[in-house]
């Protein structure tokens, strides 16, 4: 059985199309035909037709910063339960960092998740540890990595804070193309502080994180590249590249944009949570655990800084760092709660409700900041839609209005602050690897 998108707006910024079209799928997931405007795709009768007018078809949603638990923290969530909650949200991708229990340090661990992900809906990238056990110590094996197809490698949840090590890793990372992939965080400026630090920690009483903890661990990474760079103590085919994780503060996106500037390869992510909420949302809330995260939810100023940078294209992409939680490690008092959100099934609603529909961003560029270059940044390939090619759609409705409702929700867990949100904009459904996957609106 063959499948038939008619009437799509088909969208993919990677090669600067927006038209209406229709597209024709052959069984066993390959493109046959694209046609461009009001043409139909003639059907036979074994041939299934999806009418999409008024509906977005774009490349298959790329989620660059996940945790998925397992192995060794299943109760929070599995490769499967992940995965569907992925498919939710509109993804047909994710890349899994690698905190898990035990940590993502070597092949063995890559080679783990590549042998259960083989029957998911979606496809499964990891990312490897930069140091064993991401103690921040001894460097993990980063060419036996490279080997087993890991393109990143990232210690999340946690900074390299020897500056030597730190060196070590962008030389050996260059030496194979790895991308750096960092959790930026003076960790002595952190200990035992649960949100960011100023009137509404004071208020509450809780410890505070002083947002230039991001600044500083950045800036020491960026003068190190510029080091590296300048004294050309590696070959000048194989540059370091480093991706800075769930930016959230002013003083970071400055350090960002001057680094484009100077040349070096550096990109950038921003999350959800950090461009809509702020430490006043925090304050106000009543269950304080479901705000409570790394980068801590800063300042009114700081998300406004994270909306310019998404307008003036300093943010290289939207990921949603979907971190699940057990109930009993949210519904506690906050300075006892885990750090994270999920956040998978709420991502592209809340681009399309507070960027696009209030026109920070244009819904081209959002499908760029969620799929097209998550892919890039990862070396990944891209999609396109043409015949020969691989079917990896996303299809969205950028009208439906909707309301997130935990029993909705297809994560093991359900730690997110944006429960009984109204949200407009929403994937209908999703191709890949063969298969269609019709979504709900409700």
């Amino acid at each position: 059985m063959s499948f038939i998108f008619q009437n799509a707006r088909l969208l993919n910024p990677l090669v600067h199309l927006d038209t209406t079209g229709s597209i024709k799928v052959a069984e066993g997931g390959i493109i046959e035909a694209v046609v461009h405007g009001n043409e139909v795709i003639a059907a036979s009768p074994d041939d299934r037709v999806i009418d999409l007018s008024g509906k977005i078809l774009a490349p298959g949603l790329f989620d660059m910063h996940c945790h998925f638990r397992e192995p060794g923290q299943e109760y929070k969530e599995t490769l499967e339960s992940g995965s569907n909650a992925a498919v939710a949200g509109g993804f047909t991708g994710v890349a899994l960092m690698p905190n898990t229990k035990p940590v993502i340090d070597s092949p063995l661990g890559v080679a783990y998740i590549r042998h259960h992900s083989g029957m998911l809906p979606i496809d499964l990238e990891v990312i490897g540890a930069m140091t064993e056990g991401s103690k921040g110590e001894h460097l993990a094996p980063f060419g036996k990595f490279r080997s087993y197809g890991v393109t990143a490698i990232s210690d999340d949840g946690t900074a390299i804070q020897n500056s030597q090590i730190m060196r070590l890793a962008f030389e050996y990372a260059s030496n194979f193309d790895l991308l750096i992939i960092q959790h930026c965080e003076e960790k002595s400026l952190t200990e035992k502080a649960v949100m960011n630090e100023g009137l509404f920690s004071t208020k509450l009483g809780l410890k505070g994180i002083p947002d230039v903890s991001e600044a500083i661990t950045l800036s020491r990474d960026l003068l190190l590249m510029h080091y590296l760079e300048k004294h050309k103590l590696h070959d000048p085919l194989k540059r370091p590249r480093y991706h800075v994780a769930h930016i959230s503060t002013k003083a970071a996106l400055d350090l960002v944009r001057k680094a484009k500037l100077d040349g070096l390869q550096v990109t950038c992510e921003v999350t959800p949570h950090h461009f809509t909420l702020s430490d006043e949302d925090l304050f106000t809330a009543d269950k304080k655990g479901n705000y409570i995260m790394k980068p801590p939810l800063s300042s009114i100023e700081n998300r406004d800084a994270l909306l310019e940078a998404l307008a003036d294209g300093t943010i290289d992409a939207i990921a949603t760092d979907h971190a699940p939680h057990a109930s009993h490690e949210k519904e506690c008092p906050a300075d006892q709660a885990s750090f994270g959100i999920i956040g998978l099934e709420t991502s592209l609603g809340l681009t399309i409700t507070e960027l696009v529909a209030k026109k920070v961003i244009t819904i081209s560029r959002a499908i760029e900041l969620m799929s097209v270059n998550p892919r890039n940044i990862l070396n990944l390939k891209q999609i396109l839609f043409k015949p020969g090619e691989e079917a990896n759609f996303s299809i969205i409705d950028t009208d439906a209005d909707w309301i997130v409702t935990s029993a909705s929700l297809k994560s093991k867990s359900s730690n997110t602050p944006f429960l009984n949100r109204s949200l407009k904009g929403k994937a209908t459904g999703i191709f890949h690897k063969g298969n269609y996957t019709a979504l709900p609106i409700a």
